[in-house]
């Protein structure tokens, strides 16, 4: 595992959307719902949750894809990477897909969710699994506990 030094940069496959995060990650997550599944053609999705002044887009326009509501997904428009969410009721963060880093070696997630949902073989080696989400009063325990790790 590499060294994680901000600021971190990536961008989608194709480089017409680059972004930056300046911010360390709150928590890291593998998400197994059939929705992740859908929108990554893979057994799960890994992201990280970065607070959002750590955060900025610094080339390009993404737009919303998947599901419309009041999570949102964004995505290249020309090579339709799913590159973060934002949702509307938890702005305070950006769960940022770790792949879209250019250097995610660091990346390992802390937290697996809806592995009632999970493939058979898919592992993740997450401390923590929960069958759908955690108890919104269990994130400052489980943030504390990953920012903890150092």
């Amino acid at each position: 595992m590499s060294e994680r030094t901000l600021p971190m940069e990536g961008g989608c496959r194709c480089g017409q959307v680059r972004l930056k995060i300046s911010a360390p990650p709150l928590l890291t997550m593998a998400c197994h719902c059939t929705g992740c599944q859908k929108m990554t053609a893979s057994a799960y999705s890994l992201s990280a949750a970065i607070p959002s002044e750590g955060f900025e887009v610094t080339k390009g326009e993404p737009v919303i894809g998947g599901l419309r509501g009041l999570t949102k997904h964004y995505f290249c428009p020309y090579c339709m990477s799913w590159m973060f969410t934002r949702s509307e009721d938890m702005d305070w963060f950006v769960n940022l897909r770790a792949t879209m880093l250019d250097d995610p070696s660091w990346f390992t997630p802390f937290i697996e969710t809806w592995t009632r949902e999970k493939l058979s073989f898919a592992e993740t080696g997450a401390v923590h699994s929960y069958e759908a989400l955690p108890e919104m009063s269990a994130y400052e325990g489980l943030v504390k506990e990953y920012m903890g790790r150092g």
